[in-house]
């Protein structure tokens, strides 16, 4: 049997409140097309369907589509719940959609669900494992000594009858020890979510979700999909890619990755503003580091021009010494207008701070503000 792996669609997810909708239209119809040209049989969707736990009704909508499409072309679906996801509303119609071919997690009752699929004379079972917590676990399995996430998933696997003799496959969203993360992926300060790989070595293979860039962890056969797009600028480097598994029989697991090629890219450029006004024009996702002494005063304004959706604008030179984030629209309605002084004095001055007498100043300039405005009024 051959499967699509894919994880992390994070549908309605922003970035620098953009709306991210009709990359991700494009992408899973890509998806589509290399799910029919494989010829697969099944598609495996890791966890993290939708960005909120309360997706809004066009991410809901778009993912309708998606699968409604792959149900007409004869593939089933198999679905866990991510950290992202509400395991209660992805799980909603579940056993309407099983007739279709479609298999959502349901709530957890402390073991996992399997489904065994024909091939042949043989049977090949998608064990499914949403994201979980050890106090879920705990609360459903009272028996069991469950303080750590590795605990929790091993008290959930010894609930299961699993045939080392048949081909299995686990669907699973958690951390494994040893993957390589980036700033999109929400984590636990320590690794206390980490898992070690060798849990899961009864299976066959491991179709991982939650880490966003593409890797196999210790085997082919423990993979992480990766997300589809990228979703900040430190996965910029990122190859986005699905996976395919071949499965011809027990103990023969073939492994490939496919290419994605998304509507925009997530790209960083950097060089003095002659180096970067001579790129050529482009609608990718950019960040733009300007590396220059003096910049004018209107550099954003004339590099959007060649980068209309550029979403940051840095500068750095010998006064700056560190990326000054000048484009950051919503971080700055975040701040007060001291906070705002004090970046724009650590931005003029090497780095250093305001001293007290000049917050003195300000403070005292800006209550009279707000008395003239007052009286104003």
């Amino acid at each position: 049997m051959k499967f699509l792996h894919l994880s992390d669609l994070h549908l309605g997810k922003q970035m620098n409140d953009l709306s991210l909708l009709a990359d991700q239209e494009v992408i899973l119809q890509q998806i589509v097309s290399i799910a029919q040209n494989e010829q697969v049989d099944a598609v495996l969707i890791a966890g993290d369907v939708y960005q909120r736990s309360s997706p809004q009704a066009e991410a809901m909508a778009l993912f309708d589509r998606f699968v409604t499409q792959l149900v007409s072309l004869g593939k089933k679906i198999f679905v866990i719940s991510g950290n992202h996801d509400s395991a209660l509303r992805i799980s909603y119609f579940s056993s309407l959609v099983r007739t279709a071919g479609v298999y959502v997690t349901e709530a957890f009752e402390g073991a996992m669900q399997s489904i065994s699929l024909k091939d042949g004379e043989e049977d090949v079972v998608i064990w499914m494992l949403p994201f979980l917590r050890p106090a879920q676990v705990k609360r459903k399995l009272p028996q069991e000594k469950i303080t750590t996430y590795q605990e929790a998933v091993e008290a959930v696997l010894r609930q299961s009858n699993i045939d080392p003799k048949k081909r299995n496959i686990l669907m699973c969203h958690q951390f494994i020890t040893g993957c390589e993360t980036s700033d999109s992926e929400e984590r636990s300060v320590g690794g206390v979510e980490n898992i070690d790989a060798s849990v899961f070595d009864v299976f066959d293979y491991v179709a991982l979700g939650h880490i966003h860039k593409p890797q196999k962890i210790l085997r082919d056969t423990l993979r992480y999909a990766g997300s589809p797009l990228k979703y900040s600028f430190s996965e910029h480097n990122h190859k986005k890619s699905v996976t395919v598994i071949d499965m011809p029989q027990k103990g023969n697991t073939l492994v490939r990755t496919i290419p994605l090629k998304p509507l925009h890219d997530v790209r960083l450029i950097e060089g003095t503003m002659v180096e970067i006004a001579c790129l050529p024009y482009s609608e990718d996702y950019v960040w733009v580091t300007v590396h220059d002494e003096l910049v004018p005063p209107d550099a954003r304004v004339t590099l959007s021009v060649t980068f209309p959706n550029m979403m940051k604008f840095s500068v750095v030179n010998s006064k700056t010494k560190y990326d000054m984030d000048v484009l950051a629209t919503q971080s700055m309605e975040d701040k007060s207008v001291s906070e705002l002084f004090a970046d724009f004095y650590r931005l003029q001055n090497n780095d250093q701070p305001p001293g007290p007498a000049y917050m003195k100043v300000l403070d005292k300039v800006l209550k009279e503000l707000e008395e003239d405005h007052n009286e104003a009024r």
